[in-house]
């Protein structure tokens, strides 16, 4: 949920090359629900304005983050600190065979995008986690 939907769909069309496939508007105003699609990933959200829903800027911020593979990360990961999206891990290649970058959208919701470069097996994924200093074998 964000406090501006209808901004929050602009943003999004603009940062992340979303396309807005659905918006139902709330009968006292704003955006009741919205349907975005970014590459193959659907993402549904709206206005907080009833039920247990809140925005992460009423939180003090979120402990969420939402994955979503795209072809190109790097070109996704410019085009949305463009717009407006703050950078907190540039693209950078991953232990676990993706390319990823980690955003937060002016709504303060965080953003992984990952754009997959390999199948790692899991003794490979174990070695690779114990090298980096994430893990044990």
């Amino acid at each position: 949920m964000v406090a501006d939907a209808a901004a929050a769909l602009d943003f999004y069309a603009a940062a992340f090359g979303a396309v807005e496939e659905f918006r139902l508007a709330h009968p006292q105003g704003g955006v009741m629900h919205a349907e975005i699609r970014i590459g193959e990933s659907v993402l549904m959200f709206g206005d907080v304005s009833e039920g247990p829903f809140t925005a992460p800027a009423e939180l003090g911020g979120t402990s969420v983050a939402l994955h979503v593979f795209v072809p190109d990360v790097d070109a996704l990961a410019q085009r949305a600190v463009a717009a407006g999206a703050e950078l907190l891990e540039p693209p950078a290649d991953r232990f676990h065979g993706d390319r990823t970058a980690i955003l937060r959208d002016p709504a303060g919701h965080l953003w992984v995008f990952l754009t997959h470069l390999e199948d790692v097996p899991e003794e490979e994924l174990t070695h690779r986690l114990a090298a980096a200093g994430l893990g044990t074998h």
